[in-house]
C-alpha cells in the first residue's frame, strides 16, 4: 500500500472526473506552463489511487509534461459494480484504451505494480494509442510466494468481513502498510477513506490475479514500443533479480531508484520524476 507524501495537489493540477466511452474516472491531471511535450498516463496499483502519483505531478509537469494520474474502476473515487467479473484483466485494459482515447492518443503509459500488469494487458491489446511503456514495480507474473500467501488470505477475509474489520485485521498484522502509530492523523484518515471507498469485488478479483499472473514477457517483447522497466532498490511484491530479467528480455530501459521500495513515486518522487522525463525524452 503506498502512502502519498503529502495530499495537497499541486497548483498545476485539477482533480475532476474524466470522461470516456466506458465510463468517467476520477483523475488528477498536471499540466505544463506552454504547450506539452506529451502526455502520460499514470495507473496506480492494489489497494491504491491517483494520490500515490502526487509527488510526481509537479516536477514532471515542470519538465513539459501533461500528467494524468486516475483512479481504476472501483477504485477509490471511481465508482464500480459488485462484480468481479468487471475487474478482469482484459476489462481494466479496454478501460485504459479508453482513458487513452479520451486523452487524445499518443500517451506515455505507466503502470505501478498490478497497474503495470493492466497497462501490459492494454498494450497487448491494442499499442497504437500509447508513445511508450513504463513498468513500475512490476514483475514477470504473479507475486512473490510470501506475497501471494498474504493476498490470499485477504481475499478470504474480504469474503467474509465487511470493510471496516479488514482494515481493522490488516492494521494488527502490517500496521506499517496500513497506518501505524508514526503515520500523520490525515495520512491515516485518507488510507482509511480510500480502502472503504474501494469496492471489495475489485479488490478479490485484482487479488486473485496478482497470485494466478502467467509470464507474457515474450508477448510484450515483441510489442515495438519503447519499454521502461522502473523499480525502487528493493521491492517486496516482486524480487529486484526477476524485475532486472524482465527488463532485459525487454530490452528496455532500466531504472533502479536508490532508497527507494515497492513505491518510488511516493518514497522518492523527485528522483523517479527525472527518471521519467528522461525516459520520454528518449521515447519522443
Amino acid at each position: 500500500m503506498s502512502k502519498p507524501p503529502t495530499l495537497t495537489l499541486p497548483a498545476c493540477a485539477d482533480a475532476y472526473r474524466l470522461p470516456t466511452e466506458r465510463g468517467d474516472f476520477a483523475v488528477h491531471d498536471a499540466r505544463p506552463a506552454g504547450v506539452p511535450r506529451g502526455t502520460a498516463l499514470l495507473v496506480p496499483g492494489f489497494t491504491g489511487s491517483k494520490e500515490d502519483f502526487i509527488g510526481v505531478l509537479e516536477p514532471l509537469a515542470t519538465a513539459g509534461y501533461r500528467v494524468v494520474a486516475v483512479d481504476g474502476r472501483g477504485q477509490h473515487e471511481s465508482s464500480g459494480p459488485r462484480d468481479e467479473s468487471a475487474y478482469a484483466r482484459g476489462e481494466l485494459a479496454l478501460d485504459l484504451l479508453a482513458q487513452a482515447a479520451a486523452l487524445g492518443g499518443g500517451v506515455h503509459l505507466l503502470g505501478h505494480s498490478f497497474g503495470g500488469i493492466v497497462a501490459r494487458a492494454a498494450v497487448l491489446t491494442d499499442a497504437s494509442p500509447f508513445r511508450s511503456l513504463t513498468l513500475m514495480s512490476n514483475g514477470k507474473g504473479a507475486i512473490s510466494p510470501t506475497q501471494q500467501v498474504r493476498t490470499r488470505r485477504l481475499i478470504q477475509a474480504l469474503a467474509v468481513l465487511d470493510m471496516d474489520a479488514v482494515w481493522q485485521e490488516m492494521r494488527k498484522e502490517d500496521a506499517e502498510n496500513a497506518a501505524d502509530e508514526d503515520t500523520p492523523t490525515a495520512l491515516a484518515e485518507f488510507l482509511y477513506s480510500r480502502w472503504m471507498k474501494t469496492t471489495p469485488e475489485q479488490l478479490m478479483a485484482v487479488g486473485r490475479q496478482l497470485t494466478t499472473e502467467p509470464d507474457r514477457t515474450a508477448e510484450l517483447a515483441r510489442v515495438r514500443l519503447p519499454k521502461h522497466v522502473l523499480s525502487g532498490a528493493l521491492d517486496y511484491a516482486w524480487p529486484v533479480p526477476e524485475i532486472d530479467a524482465m527488463a532485459k528480455e525487454l530490452s528496455a530501459h532500466r531504472t533502479v531508484v536508490p532508497g527507494a521500495g515497492h513505491s518510488p513515486a511516493a518514497e522518492r518522487p523527485a528522483v523517479t520524476a527525472e527518471a521519467l522525463a528522461l525516459f520520454w525524452e528518449l521515447a519522443g
